[in-house]
């Protein structure tokens, strides 16, 4: 009564699909976990690698019940033209091969799948990461506790650390612990004062001291280098030292980011003739903004120096200082800034590589996962981050009974807390039984075989679909690339099988043509042409038709090439040149062997029926045409719009090959014929 009806699930009332929406997105949808809202907007967050992903939105509805949730402007509603799963898209082509560092435990899955073996390649150097136990914890708090003591005991002896979570909200979690120890950290994650920043953040992940919090580390696509990346620090530096100068906006944080946190790093030592070339540098940008009447923004000041660096690094530096010692009238502002950043990544090149040699032999970087996922291959890249070509380094992972992959898939927790408590006495202390570890980790492996499941299902449903859509596709190639009469042979092929709708609908070939609804068939067929065809069937009746019928029953023999139905209109003589007439016979031959319709005694009288009445409407279309005058290029142009509009429909609708257009029109009140000739009138 709330809601103002009495049936939840009433047709022309759908209420009950968004009061499911709306408990989906109460309950299974979590803002910081699966979207964040940035600009009065809800956008979805990347489950495997934590990124934004603004162009997507979730289908049925469950976006814009997530939109009321939040107060939000609800958006329309996203359709779907036309979709394909990952599996079969990558079964279309010929040749199939990747390279990954995790495929190993999805092996099964890929020879299955796509008939692909998975070959290890031996690392270029020995691999001496140590992957230390993982640690069950009971509660969460636990848990976090212990993540906190770990990393500030790390943050003593000066090795980085890299903390992977699996949602943002668990990284600002940790990060408030953290804050409360006055640890120093960064943190990346979807939010977009943390991710304008990624690059940066990760850049300098191993240097001496550095924490960094990430939400899901895959697919980050830099390199984590002991001791910081030199070429990230020098940008960082002449950016520093030239941006104040060059603009006085203060730079946006939704497009920039927030400024790396370098709190507890050691401060990189420049030389002398850094310091002058990066002061030069800094004069000549104050010179140019003073010098110009319009204000330089933030983001055309940054364009300017990444301009300058990209310079840099194409260019030598001796040809570098040769441009900055010419004299010419304007002063050399990119010159000057890129010779400051090539002296200055000379100077960070020294520091990182002594930072680095000191970061391995305190052991290199060490990884903390605060979580198992549901697939031990986005572990397993966490894992990677640690030890690359040859490095030290070593991995955590620490769980707890109450993470959401053991909700979710209804963990025996209190046989865990049973089992913890005859540990020790407390809840909150770290345990590594392995019989604690090996039930969590058989838990993970039946996780991934409950995913398989579900992509095999996926893919057996849609090798159903995969013919459709290679037969709608093939059609849809046709019509772009085609000639003027393949597509014409498209709208033939188009007018025949409404015509043979509207006949197998309203006849039966198992019995004799006095039992069937002829008026009816007249009625539906005379609209298909607008007035045309009612006109030149006005006159006739159903019991003529009748007695056409009776006519040929006694006819022993039949030429179909000519075919008119006795007493009955004689279709245009529009069926001029071997192609019409081919066409027409092919469309009879089709009719022939068509083991798609109801087959009986009088299976014959109804394929003349159909092929008469198919001729008629398409000879009625030629003579339209050729009346019109209208240019061969014109109507070919009209004739693809309509061909493409019809392939539309079967992907957004209808699946059925050439029958949904018959429906589609009548139910719309046009007429077939009528619809085209409007097209070509008025397009």
């Amino acid at each position: 009564m709330i809601l103002g009806t009495n049936d939840l699930w009433d047709e022309n009332d759908p209420w009950a699909r968004f009061v499911t929406n709306a408990l989906k997105a109460k309950e299974f949808y979590r803002r910081d976990v699966q979207y964040i809202v940035r600009n009065g907007k809800a956008l979805i967050i990347n489950e495997l690698t934590g990124r934004v992903e603004p162009k997507r939105r979730w289908s049925d509805g469950i976006h814009q019940a997530v939109e009321a949730k939040e107060g939000l402007k609800i958006q329309a509603d996203s359709v779907i033209v036309a979709q394909i799963t990952y599996q079969s898209l990558f079964k279309l082509y010929p040749k199939l091969s990747g390279m990954t560092g995790t495929a190993k435990t999805e092996e099964k899955e890929f020879l299955k799948m796509f008939k692909m073996p998975v070959i290890e390649v031996p690392t270029n150097l020995p691999n001496i990461r140590v992957d230390l136990p993982i640690q069950a914890f009971a509660t969460l708090r636990g848990k976090w506790q212990y993540v906190r003591e770990e990393v500030e005991s790390m943050f003593q002896l000066g090795r980085p650390v890299l903390v992977g979570t699996t949602s943002v909200e668990s990284s600002e979690y940790l990060s408030d612990l953290l804050k409360s120890r006055n640890i120093p950290h960064n943190v990346l994650n979807a939010r977009p004062k943390y991710a304008a920043r990624e690059a940066e953040i990760i850049a300098q992940a191993g240097r001496k001291h550095a924490i960094t919090i990430s939400t899901n580390m895959a697919g980050r696509g830099t390199d984590i280098i002991l001791g910081g990346n030199p070429k990230m620090l020098a940008k960082e530096i002449v950016e520093d030292n030239v941006l104040p100068f060059l603009s006085h906006d203060t730079p946006d944080v939704e497009t920039e980011g927030e400024s790396t946190s370098h709190k507890g790093l050691s401060k990189i030592k420049l030389g002398p003739s850094s310091l002058a070339l990066l002061a030069k540098a800094a004069i000549m940008a104050k010179y140019v903004h003073k010098s110009e009447s319009n204000e330089w923004s933030f983001q055309k000041a940054k364009s300017a120096v990444m301009e300058s660096i990209e310079m840099s690094n194409t260019i030598g530096l001796e040809k570098l200082q040769e441009r900055v010692a010419e004299v010419t009238e304007m002063y050399p502002l990119c010159d000057a800034i890129a010779l400051a950043y090539a002296t200055v990544l000379k100077d960070c090149e020294i520091h990182c590589f002594d930072e680095g040699a000191e970061v391995k032999t305190l052991g290199g970087l060490h990884v903390i996962g605060t979580s198992l996922h549901e697939s031990r291959r986005i572990d397993n890249q966490l894992r990677g981050r640690a030890g690359r070509q040859g490095d030290p380094g070593s991995t955590r992972f620490m769980v707890s009974l109450q993470d959401e992959m053991f909700r979710k898939f209804n963990l025996d927790t209190e046989w865990a807390v049973r089992l913890i408590s005859r540990i020790t006495d407390g809840e909150d202390i770290a345990i590594e039984s392995n019989a604690v570890v090996k039930q969590l980790l058989g838990l993970q492996i039946n996780a991934e075989k409950y995913y398989f499941g579900i992509r095999k299902n996926l893919v057996e449903f849609d090798e159903v679909l995969e013919v459709q859509r290679k037969h709608i596709y093939s059609l849809r190639q046709v019509i772009l690339s085609g000639d003027s009469e393949s597509c014409s042979e498209q709208i033939f092929q188009y007018m025949q099988a409404v015509v043979d709708e509207i006949i197998l609908g309203n006849v039966d070939p198992q019995k004799p043509p006095k039992t069937w609804d002829l008026a009816k068939l007249l009625d539906e067929l005379a609209s298909l042409g607008g007035n045309l065809l009612t006109e030149t069937f006005k006159e006739t009746q159903e019991e003529d038709l009748q007695s056409s019928l009776e006519q040929i029953l006694r006819y022993g023999s039949v030429e179909v090439d000519n075919f008119v139905l006795p007493n009955m209109p004689v279709p245009p003589n529009s069926f001029r040149g071997i192609r019409k007439r081919t066409s027409s016979a092919m469309r009879w031959f089709a009719m022939c062997v068509d083991d798609t319709s109801k087959k009986g005694r009088y299976t014959n009288i109804v394929n003349l029926l159909r092929k008469y009445f198919g001729d008629f409407l398409i000879a009625t279309y030629l003579e339209v045409l050729q009346e019109s005058r209208h240019h061969d290029a014109y109507i070919r142009g009209i004739e693809v719009c309509f061909s493409y509009e019809y392939v539309y429909v079967v992907l957004s609708g209808d699946k059925a090959p050439l029958r949904p257009m018959c429906s589609l029109w009548r139910s719309r009140s046009y007429s077939f014929l009528g619809t085209l000739l409007v097209m070509l009138q008025s397009a």
